[in-house]
């Protein structure tokens, strides 16, 4: 088959990007030659890859800051609600490629840097990620930073500048070895450092009730500063900000031990208060009782409730005077969303402001909090809520545990009169979990603090409401809502998979872009034979481009032909990596049977990252590459089948594997995954799923029909009915019943797959037969079974190109344009706008 076109002779094609004016080609080389003039210093007269990089993404910056700039006086002026997105993970990946789509730039720069005789896609290569985040909440907060400003909305994203993002993993002989991630080593262009915006922030100390209020006194002092990053939407000359805070020591910190002579220690004890941004915990649906992570919630959100507080006040553009005073029509200017329960301390940081510093009447402060706020719940799993010990409360928040004592007074008052007599309820329903070790349980906080709580897809919603915030639900539903992710056009179709955007757009123009539901137009071309096999051509340009970079990083060849089989995601019992596993054996064992069957070859690819202190999900990393290392090297087997770990996932990895899977794994157990968003990606950029019903997988099948999809396993009735007692999950009867399955964990137990150590899996085989909570062997027979359907449909290409259409066309619901729209219009009470603001070289009028 004919090599991909490389992005260089693609250029020369019309693209949906819009041909360069020469003009703009001439401007970006005249740009780009002057920054790299002030990028060699004086004694180097050789610029290396990274100089170029750098004067690449100044001279597009340069094209964001006059928007940037005219962004903020066109909301200064108009004076919006504005909408505060608080998050502490902000997964954003590489913002270059991003920057030159949304400003309509990638091919004015591709081809003065191909004039020049280098090459883009070289130059994007060196850019770090941006891994501010474990996974799907981070990366779901990336996506909605660029609908709001794509949709015009007067939005921020406000969180942490962590020094050292999610780790780099290497594998070391099978095993996930950590290293850290020193994303910052050369500097950031896209940040702009503003101290002119630092804020104090307090901690520990004391509360003193006096005549003229409360007051939180004998304070320990850590500065904000704030780095902003600007988000640029879609051709829309909207520029929105991501504000993140970096902890900084004032100069006096612990200066006390300077006056008994110990100046060096006191300097070097300035480490304590800048610890606080420097690292990012990297647990996802875990949670971590640290004294530092609950320091780096209540940092972030007391910076950013000043930065609020100090916006609402005053109004026009670089104004510092407050011309606000009264707080009556505060909720009616700002909205506050709260991704997950780490930001849940703006509810009493907002409290103890409007009461202690404004001497707000506590009903009214507590009435515009509630409306102020909104809550977004990811996860039903016991193990990621957050129940913070009263005791560490005590000791660094003080003030804030008396208003959450108030706050929960309050609330069990008001259960009490609606339930009189129902202690247990009243017990279910506080704030305080009484107990060997009182804990505050941030998501109840939540839920009482804000105006509106939402899950992130209907099944995982509805599962709050019946479940897990049952008796939340019986007493406020009209609070409740559902609001289904989405990810963006733009970076995961658009950025990532040229080629398939280009043949949609010659299909039914280029509207899909800012409007997804028009890929609905798609549906006219299923039986098209043009585009079928325009679609599948696309396809295995990608896969070829995507097997030579394995090869290039892996040293591993692989067939181009076979199926890319793909499961990418933080590995997590409960994402079931195990049964992806247990397929592959079961293929290897039959292959090795039957040699001379003819089977349709495969390449399983697995990626991910496990939490540093997460024992079986290591272990589960060193299964995946044990059965790798066996398969792989088996002459039997040749390339009918190949197990590859796809080592240090991430954003920049995920948009090149996604354009080229076949296959979407997506089989957690029913019940467990909140919405998730990979998924997602697949579908709208050509893969098939392979599913249980669970998260938004329900959505997408309802969408695509379910016959479109490969859905197989329980459905979260029968995991519940599973779960009664009586009904407790066996896994020995099914390990006794499922001869392939009993091979294959015999296989893993004996030593099979690590010769070398032959008890070396004991631990994931005794959790799989007595511990396993996510019922792996219970969905074993219907995936098998299932993935022969995969096979069979895999066989015939023109039907199987027909589904992936069909599947492509039916995406469109799961834009984050979407989704932001819902959240404006339902929760935050704003609506989109489609109108542009003038660019800088025109009048603003």
């Amino acid at each position: 088959m004919a090599a991909p076109l490389s992005d260089g002779e693609r250029r020369k094609q019309i693209s949906v990007r819009g041909i360069a004016g020469l003009g703009d080609v001439a401007e970006v080389r005249k740009s780009f030659n002057r920054h790299l003039h002030f990028t060699l210093v004086k004694d180097r007269n050789v610029a290396t890859p990274r100089d170029y990089y750098f004067a690449l993404a100044h001279t597009v910056r340069d094209h964001l800051v006059g928007r940037w700039i005219r962004t903020q006086q066109h909301y200064y002026e108009r004076d919006p609600k504005r909408i505060y997105y608080l998050s502490l993970e902000f997964y954003m990946g590489r913002t270059l490629q991003n920057t030159m789509v949304n400003l309509g730039l990638q091919n004015a720069c591709d081809e003065a840097i191909y004039q020049l005789g280098l090459d883009l896609e070289e130059l994007e290569e060196i850019e770090e990620d941006a891994g501010l985040g474990n996974g799907g909440l981070g990366r779901l907060a990336a996506c909605f930073l660029d609908s709001m400003a794509t949709l015009g909305l007067a939005a921020y994203g406000y969180g942490i500048r962590y020094e050292f993002g999610i780790f780099n993993q290497k594998i070391v002989d099978g095993w996930q070895v950590e290293e850290a991630d020193d994303w910052l080593r050369y500097g950031n262009p896209w940040e702009k450092a503003r101290p002119e915006y630092m804020i104090p922030v307090h901690f520990y100390g004391r509360v003193e009730h006096t005549p003229d209020g409360v007051k939180w006194i004998d304070t320990q002092v850590v500065l904000a500063m704030p780095y902003d990053t600007p988000v640029p939407g879609y051709k829309n000359n909207t520029v929105n900000t991501m504000r993140l805070w970096s902890a900084k020591a004032p100069n006096d910190f612990n200066l006390q031990e300077f006056n008994m002579g110990d100046y060096i220690e006191a300097v070097l004890d300035r480490n304590l208060a800048e610890n606080i941004s420097r690292v990012l915990y990297p647990n996802d649906n875990f949670f971590e009782g640290k004294e530092l992570r609950l320091k780096q919630e209540y940092f972030v959100v007391a910076a950013t409730l000043q930065d609020i507080i100090r916006r609402f006040k005053s109004s026009k553009f670089g104004c510092r005077d407050p011309v606000r005073t009264c707080f009556e029509t505060f909720p009616d200017k700002v909205a506050i969303q709260l991704n997950d329960t780490h930001p849940a301390l703006s509810i009493p940081e907002l409290m103890r402001i409007l009461v202690d510093v404004e001497k707000v009447d506590w009903d009214k402060a507590w009435e515009i909090t509630k409306k102020t706020c909104a809550y977004t719940n990811h996860t039903v799993l016991p193990e990621a809520l957050e129940r913070w010990p009263v005791s560490m409360f005590e000791k660094l928040l003080p003030r804030h545990l008396e208003i959450i004592y108030a706050l929960n007074q309050m609330h069990l008052d008001h259960v009490a009169a609606l339930y009189p007599g129902d202690i247990d309820r009243l017990r279910r329903m506080s704030v305080i979990e009484e107990g060997d070790c009182k804990r505050i349980n941030m998501a109840h906080l939540c839920v009482i603090g804000s105006h509106a709580v939402n899950g992130v897809a209907r099944i995982h919603s509805d599962i709050v409401k019946n479940s897990v915030f049952k008796d939340f639900h019986e007493l406020e539903p009209e609070k409740f809502q559902n609001k289904t992710n989405g990810i963006t056009p733009r970076r995961w179709l658009l950025l990532c998979n040229p080629g398939l955007a280009e043949i949609i757009a010659e299909k039914i123009g280029e509207g899909f872009i800012t409007d997804l539901s028009q890929l609905k137009k798609l549906l006219d071309f299923i039986d098209n034979e043009a585009f079928i096999r325009d679609v599948a051509k696309v396809k295995q340009e990608n896969k070829l481009k995507f097997a030579a970079y394995l090869e290039e990083q892996y040293k591993v060849k692989i067939n181009p032909q076979s199926m890319f089989d793909v499961q990418v995601k933080r590995i997590h019992e409960y994402k079931r990596q195990l049964l992806n596993c247990l397929h592959a054996i079961t293929l290897y064992n039959r292959i090795r049977c039957n040699p001379s069957k003819s089977f349709v070859p495969r390449t399983i690819m697995i990626g991910g990252k496990a939490a540093p202190g997460y024992h079986m999900a290591k272990m589960i990393i060193k299964l995946i590459t044990s059965i790798g290392e066996v398969i792989n090297n088996d002459p039997y087997v040749g390339d009918k089948l190949k197990v590859i770990f796809l080592e240090n996932y991430r954003v920049s990895l995920a948009e090149k594997v996604i354009p080229a899977a076949d296959l979407s794994q997506q089989i957690s157990t029913a019940g467990t995954e909140a919405s998730g968003t990979g998924n997602m990606k697949f579908m709208v950029n050509g893969a098939l799923t392979i599913g249980t019903m669970d998260g938004a997988n329900v959505e997408m099948a309802e969408e695509a029909g379910e016959e479109n999809l490969f859905i197989f396993g329980m459905r979260v009735e029968d995991v519940e009915a599973m779960d009664r007692k009586g009904l407790v999950y066996n896994a020995r009867e099914f390990y006794e019943s499922l001869p392939e399955l009993r091979q294959a964990i015999d296989q893993i137990s004996s030593g099979f797959f690590s010769p070398r150590d032959p008890g070396c899996f004991k631990d994931v085989v005794n959790m799989l037969m007595y511990h396993d909570r996510f019922k792996v062997f219970a969905d074993y027979e219907a995936y098998i079974k299932c993935q022969g359907q995969v096979d069979q449909l895999f066989m015939d290409p023109r039907e199987w190109t027909r589904k992936v259409i069909r599947n492509i066309a039916c995406s469109g619901k799961f834009s984050s344009d979407r989704t932001i729209t819902e959240y404006a219009r339902e929760i935050w009470g704003v609506e989109p706008s489609a109108t542009a603001i003038p660019p800088p070289n025109l009048p603003r009028n």
